[in-house]
C-alpha cells in the first residue's frame, strides 16, 4: 500500500493557513478579473487541498502523466480555480498569465477543468456527479492493473485516487449508481473528501438535500469518516491518517467546511457560490486573511514552501529505479505494461486482424449483428490482454461476454465487469478507466438507454477518448417490447455528438470491421449500434471489408448497365434495399445500393470519394428503421427517405417492418417514383 509521504518528501514547514489563503486569494482574483466563476468553493476547501497535495499527494509537475502518480479529480469543478492554482503553485506548467487570463479564450485555464488542455488536469468536469464516476474507474483501473502486472517485491503499480465533491455530486443520481459498485468491488485505494458546506447555488440546501449522507456511504460498503472540521490542520491531519490505514473499503471524509472562507460578509452563503465577490468584499477578506499581497501576487517564500518539483522528481525517480528492477526480473511483463500504458496496439495487431475480417468474409454467416459482435469480441480478446468488457446487467442479450473472460470483483482480478442496471454510471466509469491507461474499456447496453448514459458519451467524445459502447436492440426489430424499448431517434442523436463514430453494420462482415475500428480509434469514441435480429450475409469478401472500413462503399452495382439511382441503406435496412434493387431490375431500372454502416467515417473521406460513391445527377433513396432527418444531406432535396418518424408499436419484428412500411416493395416503389 502507498504511503503518506516522508517528513522530508512534504512541503517545506511554512504556516498552512498562509499556504491555504494563497490559493483562496488566487481563486478571488482570478474570478474577479474574469468577471465570472466560483470562488466559494476554492476558499472553502483550501485548507483540505493544501494538506492532500502538500502531505500526501504523489506527483511531479514535471511528469504530469508518469504512470504511478496518484490521480486527483476535482469533481465538483465549478470550483476550478482550486485546482489551476494548486497545479500554478506546485509547478506546473500553467503560469501566472494563465490564471490572469481564466476563462478566457484559448486560455489553458478554462470555466471548468478539461482534460488534455490543462497539464496535470485528470479529466474533464463540470456536469456534477460525473467526476466522481470517473474516479471510480481510475480506481478500477489501478486495481486491475496491479493485480495483473505486480509481482513479489515489486509493486510497479500502487497509487491512490482522490476526489473533491460537493453536495451537487451528490445529488446526481449518477454518483449513487458508482459509489454503490465501488463498495462492492471494495476500492480501498478511492478516497473520496465531500465539502459539506450546506450550500447549493438556489441556497442553503436544508430544503432539497437532507440525506444522511455519511450513512448512505455506509450502506454501500464505504468506510466514512464523519464531522471533520475542513479549516483546521490538526483535524485534517488526523482524519488522513485514518483514511489512509487500509482497510479494504473506499473512504469517504466528510469534511464540514464554509463556502467563501474568510469573506467577511459573503462566507456561508450562495452569493459567494457562483459570482464574483465584488471589489469591495475582495479587499475586506485580503485584510481579514492578513493578506496584504496585490492581486495575483505570491511571496517568494510561499511559492518556495508550495513548489513541488523536486519532490516529485524524487518520487518518480524512486519508482523509476523500482521499474528497473522489475524490468531486469520480469522483462517481459515490463515491455507489456510499457505497451499498455502508452496506448499502443500489439506489433502484430493489424494481420492478425486482418486475418479475423478474411475469415468472417469467408464464413458468410447469418447472424444477428450482436452475435457477430461477441464472435469479434471472442477473436480479438486474446489478441488485446488490455480489453476490459461489461454490460449493464444486459449480458445474456447484449452478447458483450465471450469464453475466457473473466468477472471482475471484490477480490481483485478480472476483465469482465457487471455494472448491474447503472447505465449512466457504467459509461462514465468506462470513461475513467480509459483516462487512467491501460485498458481499452467498453460497456454494453439497449440502444434506447443510450440515453440515460448522454452526457458521458458526450463528455467522452469531448475528451476524445478511445472508449467503446456496445448499443444492441436496435430498431423497431427488437419486437414485442414495445416502443419503451425500441429505439427511432437515437441514431441520429448520437451521429450529432461531436467526434463520436457511429457503427450501424448491416451483416457478420461490417461487424468486425467495426470492431477492428474502434480498437484502433484512440482520439475518440465509438458507439456499436447492432441488431437482435439475424441478418443475411452481403456478397463480397476481404475487398469488402476494406470497403467497409470507410464507412460507406458501394455493395452493389446494377448487373447491367449505368445507375439511374442511388439506394442508401445502413444495418438492417441493407437485405431490403438489396432486395429492392432486384425488384427494380425486373422492371429494366438499374439502381446502384450503397452500405453506410458509419456516416460518421464516411464524411471524413474526400469529396471524391464520396462523390464516386453516392454517384452524381442521378437520384438517391435512403432507407432507416429510425429518424429521416439526418439523411437528407446524402439524398439532397431530390431524393428521398423512408425511415420512421414516430414512436414504434408492441408486436413481432416480421409484423413491425410491413407495418412501418419498411419493404422491398416500398423501397422499390418510392425509388419509382423519384424516376
Amino acid at each position: 500500500m502507498t504511503e503518506t509521504l516522508t517528513a522530508e518528501a512534504q512541503a517545506p514547514a511554512t504556516d498552512r493557513r498562509t499556504l491555504a489563503n494563497a490559493l483562496r486569494m488566487l481563486a478571488v482574483d482570478a474570478v474577479e478579473k474574469a468577471r465570472s466563476g466560483h470562488p466559494g468553493m476554492p476558499m472553502g476547501m483550501a485548507d483540505i487541498a493544501e494538506t492532500l497535495w502538500n502531505r500526501h499527494l504523489r506527483h511531479d509537475p514535471a511528469d504530469p502523466r508518469w504512470p504511478d502518480r496518484d490521480r486527483f479529480v476535482l469533481s465538483n469543478g465549478h470550483g476550478s480555480m482550486l485546482l489551476y492554482g494548486l497545479l500554478h503553485l506546485t509547478g506546473y506548467d500553467l503560469p501566472l498569465d494563465e490564471l490572469k487570463n481564466f476563462r478566457q479564450l484559448h486560455s489553458r485555464t478554462p470555466g471548468h477543468p478539461e482534460w488534455g488542455i490543462t497539464p496535470g488536469v485528470e479529466t474533464t468536469t463540470g456536469p456534477l456527479g460525473q467526476g466522481i464516476c470517473n474516479a471510480v474507474g481510475m480506481a478500477q483501473a489501478e486495481r486491475l492493473l496491479a493485480d495483473e502486472f505486480n509481482r513479489p517485491g515489486h509493486a510497479i503499480v500502487d497509487h491512490r485516487t482522490f476526489v473533491f465533491v460537493g453536495d451537487g455530486c451528490l445529488m446526481e443520481g449518477i454518483s449513487h449508481e458508482a459509489c454503490s459498485l465501488a463498495g462492492t468491488l471494495g476500492l480501498e485505494k478511492l478516497v473520496v473528501f465531500y465539502d459539506d458546506n450546506g450550500i447549493s447555488i438556489d441556497g442553503h440546501v436544508q430544503g432539497w438535500f437532507t440525506d444522511d449522507t455519511p450513512a448512505r456511504f455506509e450502506a454501500y460498503g464505504w468506510r466514512v469518516i464523519r464531522d471533520v472540521d475542513g479549516h483546521d490542520p490538526a483535524a485534517l491531519d488526523d482524519a488522513f491518517a485514518r483514511a489512509l490505514a487500509p482497510d479494504g473499503k473506499p473512504v469517504l471524509v466528510c469534511c464540514k467546511t464554509v463556502i467563501g472562507w474568510g469573506a467577511p460578509k459573503k462566507a456561508g452563503t450562495h452569493d459567494v457560490h457562483g459570482a464574483p465577490l465584488g471589489a469591495d468584499e475582495a479587499d475586506a477578506t485580503r485584510q481579514a486573511l492578513g493578506w496584504p499581497h496585490p492581486a495575483f501576487e505570491i511571496p517568494a517564500e510561499i511559492r518556495d514552501a508550495w513548489d513541488a518539483r523536486a519532490r516529485g522528481a524524487k518520487l518518480r525517480e524512486d519508482w523509476r529505479r523500482r521499474f528497473d528492477a522489475y524490468a531486469a526480473e520480469h522483462p517481459d511483463l515490463a515491455a507489456e505494461f510499457t505497451r499498455r500504458i502508452a496506448g499502443r496496439l500489439p506489433e502484430d495487431f493489424a494481420e492478425r486482424a486482418d486475418a479475423f475480417i478474411a475469415a468472417t468474409a469467408e464464413a458468410a454467416q447469418t447472424a444477428a449483428t450482436r452475435k457477430s459482435s461477441q464472435r469479434a469480441i471472442e477473436a480479438l480478446a486474446p489478441l488485446l490482454p488490455e480489453l476490459l468488457g461489461g454490460s449493464a446487467d444486459l449480458t445474456g442479450s447484449n452478447l458483450t461476454n465471450w469464453p475466457a473472460c473473466r468477472t471482475v470483483s471484490g477480490v481483485g482480478g478480472g476483465n469482465y465487469v457487471h455494472y448491474g442496471v447503472r447505465e449512466f454510471g457504467m459509461t462514465a466509469i468506462v470513461n475513467g478507466i480509459a483516462l487512467h491507461g491501460g485498458h481499452i474499456p467498453f460497456g454494453g447496453t439497449f440502444l434506447v438507454f443510450s440515453d440515460y448514459s448522454r452526457n458521458a458519451l458526450r463528455l467522452s467524445a469531448l475528451m476524445g477518448l478511445g472508449t467503446i459502447q456496445v448499443f444492441t436492440h436496435d430498431s423497431i426489430g427488437l419486437g414485442e417490447d414495445g416502443p419503451t424499448h425500441q429505439p427511432i431517434e437515437h441514431a441520429a442523436s448520437l451521429r450529432l455528438i461531436p467526434n463520436m463514430d457511429v457503427w450501424r453494420p448491416c451483416d457478420a462482415l461490417e461487424t468486425a470491421v467495426a470492431w477492428r475500428a474502434a480498437v484502433e480509434r484512440r482520439d475518440g469514441p465509438t458507439s456499436l449500434l447492432l441488431s437482435r435480429q439475424n441478418l443475411p450475409a452481403q456478397p463480397g469478401g476481404a475487398d469488402r471489408g476494406r470497403a467497409a472500413a470507410r464507412g460507406g462503399y458501394v455493395l452493389a452495382e446494377p448487373d447491367a448497365g449505368t445507375p439511374e439511382l442511388v439506394l442508401i441503406a445502413t444495418g438492417s435496412e441493407v437485405p431490403l434495399a438489396m432486395a429492392a434493387r432486384d425488384l427494380l431490375a425486373a422492371d429494366g431500372i438499374a439502381a446502384r445500393v450503397v452500405s453506410m454502416p458509419s456516416t460518421t467515417v464516411f464524411d471524413r473521406q474526400d469529396a471524391g470519394y464520396r462523390k464516386a460513391v453516392l454517384g452524381t445527377d442521378i437520384p438517391r433513396l435512403a432507407v432507416e428503421a429510425g429518424r429521416t432527418d439526418g439523411w437528407w444531406k446524402y439524398v439532397g432535396l431530390d431524393g428521398a427517405v423512408i425511415g420512421i418518424d414516430r414512436f414504434g408499436e408492441s408486436a413481432p419484428a416480421e409484423v413491425l417492418f410491413p407495418f412501418f412500411g419498411l419493404t422491398p416493395g416500398r423501397v422499390a416503389e418510392t425509388a419509382r417514383a423519384l424516376l
